[in-house]
């Protein structure tokens, strides 16, 4: 089965989020695409069905190193470049993938160099206490921004949004796991995502860091699902003061893989146009024996 590795959200090669990709030339169980996402041992691996469905999509599975997820930001991008360009033709502007919460596009632009994946509505969740949630991640009370809520939101994954006031306290943020756990004994285990406006560098407008050790992921360099969400929840609160949304986001600075994200939402009829885009870098290629 041929493979490739791409870094995704990238401001240059070898930055951004790590995706390996693989073509299925045959029928592979459940259990050896775990096995071989483990292997991979970066954030997600994705599984392409070949060849395309009836209706032109691509059948696409998305493993992290513990399981398999419904719906991924960066393996989207990162599956829809590499189908563009080593089983397309004529670079179509659209791809679609065929996920296990639909199907989802991803259109390219060619003079930016970036692509742009549109996200299913959002579902906001319950809202949480800044004392509990300051101790699971490690920070005073009084870093969080309780002028805006911590709120479960979704796009597809459910993750816990959770503002802070500034760089310093995202920088120190840490999960102690043996205080996440007992909290979460009796519901979901949420991926934590943390955001401040204060950034690394000036042209970018908030720096955010993302937990999931319950799916195998200490700290993700770049997350698509959760930006989306992100972005969704810029707009519902008006945090830049208008429900339309055009930002870039910093992530994976702390873990040496700076990544960019470029966000969009639009506002209309009540519903949530939601945007996340990023530039794809093929990095490998080989075959599984």
């Amino acid at each position: 089965m041929k493979y490739f590795i791409v870094d995704v959200f990238c401001k240059n090669k070898y930055s951004g989020n790590q995706l390996a990709i693989v073509f299925l030339s045959s029928n592979i169980s459940d259990t050896e695409m775990q096995i071989i996402a483990n292997e991979f041992h970066f954030s997600e691996t994705t599984f392409i069905y070949l060849p395309q469905k009836e209706d032109s999509s691509y059948q696409v599975r998305i493993f992290t190193p513990n399981n398999e997820v419904p719906f991924a930001g960066h393996p989207v991008l990162g599956t829809a470049c590499i189908i563009r360009k080593e089983l397309e033709k004529n670079n179509p502007n659209v791809i679609n993938l065929s996920l296990k919460i639909g199907t989802i596009s991803v259109t390219f632009d060619d003079t930016k160099n970036i692509q742009w994946m549109k996200q299913i509505e959002p579902i906001f969740g319950s809202n949480y206490k800044a004392k509990d949630i300051a101790e699971i991640i490690g920070v005073r009370e009084e870093e969080i921004d309780v002028r805006y809520p911590i709120q479960e939101v979704s796009t597809g994954i459910n993750f816990l949004l959770v503002p802070l006031r500034n760089l310093n306290a995202n920088k120190k943020a840490r999960v102690d796991l043996t205080k996440y756990k007992a909290f979460f004994k009796e519901n979901i285990e949420l991926p934590i995502f943390i955001y401040s406006k204060e950034t690394y560098e000036q042209e970018n407008d908030f720096n955010c860091r993302m937990f999931a050790d319950t799916l195998g992921i200490p700290e993700d360099p770049a997350t698509g699902s959760a930006n989306g969400c992100f972005a969704a929840y810029l707009s519902k609160y008006e945090i830049l003061g208008s429900k339309n949304i055009n930002v870039k986001v910093e992530q994976g600075y702390e873990i040496n893989r700076k990544s960019i994200l470029h966000l969009r939402t639009q506002y209309e009829s009540k519903k949530y146009n939601i945007e996340v885009g990023g530039k794809v870098i093929k990095i490998a290629e080989g075959d599984l024996k």
